[in-house]
């Protein structure tokens, strides 16, 4: 049941991601046209503190038009690693330096369309360093108790499904 991609044509692109029209062969020998969107790794990070609070951005997304919980996260630039990429989108969102980097996972969150990686951090540790350098980003950052993560989650208070499934994945490392 493996598409193959045999060849790729850019219609588009800028300096986040490209659109892509394939030319796929399907198992049963038929071709589609079938457009995907090229990203760049998008590195993600928080912190918990000794409370088993992590910290979060209230934001709102005008593409859906909804308000969310997120983490803090950014494009990797070119040549950068992606540790301290999600080092950098943290301090620039939060105000909040993390201390030494864990690696929580790495998700595709829309894998039928885009091959974009999210590659989500965390640290137990982490070091105020004055207000965000990029405070237009989110509405307000909080100290949420992790204990009520999957209650959010059921609410739809976390809408962005990388971000649901890393915070999920911290309640059940520090609470579970």
């Amino acid at each position: 049941m493996r598409w193959n991609n045999l060849a790729e044509e850019t219609v588009y692109e800028n300096r986040w991601f490209r659109v892509n029209l394939a030319d796929v062969r399907i198992p049963d020998g038929r071709h589609l046209d079938h457009y995907l969107i090229r990203m760049r790794p998008v590195a993600v990070a928080t912190v918990v503190n000794e409370a088993n609070e992590v910290l979060l951005l209230w934001r709102h997304r005008f593409i859906t038009d909804s308000w969310g919980w997120e983490l803090a996260a950014g494009v990797v630039e070119d040549g950068e690693d992606i540790a301290v990429a999600a080092a950098r989108e943290m301090e620039e969102e939060t105000g909040w330096r993390p201390g030494p980097l864990t690696h929580l996972m790495s998700v595709e969150p829309s894998n039928g369309l885009t091959d974009a990686r999210h590659h989500i951090y965390w640290s137990d540790e982490g070091t105020y360093t004055g207000p965000p350098q990029d405070g237009f980003e989110s509405d307000r950052r909080e100290w949420v108790p992790l204990k009520l993560v999957p209650d959010m989650v059921a609410r739809g208070e976390v809408p962005a499904a990388n971000m649901a499934a890393a915070l999920l994945m911290l309640h059940q490392l520090r609470l579970g």
